[in-house]
């Protein structure tokens, strides 16, 4: 596993260790199962205080995305039930500032098809969606 926090971006510490243990366990990168080190140990080899390793430990369980086993460890979790509620949530936000927006259902909409065209090309994919 390898994470790098920048003292610079305006992201607190414990915001970036979420971010970046979030997205390797989403790519791939930390497969299911992966043994993290402990709250200590990443917190030494980063640099940081160990209750700010332990916050992000509690969001990424909060997140489902790992899954802590009592005295055996903290592993990643099955990546596709985080992604869902990942993704459940980010639509849930955009709706929202939408709404706030004053915008209508089809603009809204037509703006989410517009940006999976420019994402993933002119044939959007169902793959994984379970809607197949």
């Amino acid at each position: 596993m390898t994470l790098k926090i920048d003292i610079d971006d305006s992201a607190p510490p414990y915001e970036q260790v979420r971010a970046r243990i979030s997205e390797q366990a989403r790519s791939g990168a930390l497969p299911v199962g992966y043994r993290l080190p402990t709250v200590r140990g990443l917190a030494e080899s980063l640099g940081l205080a160990a209750n700010t390793v332990a916050k992000a430990y509690r969001a990424l369980e909060a997140d489902g995305v790992i899954e802590t086993r009592g005295r055996n460890g903290t592993f990643v979790a099955a990546a596709g039930s985080a992604a869902d509620r990942e993704l459940a949530a980010a639509a849930q936000a955009y709706v929202e500032r939408a709404r706030r927006l004053g915008l209508g259902e089809d603009v809204a909409l037509a703006a989410v098809r517009d940006a999976l065209r420019a994402a993933y090309g002119s044939g959007t994919s169902q793959e994984g969606s379970g809607t197949s």
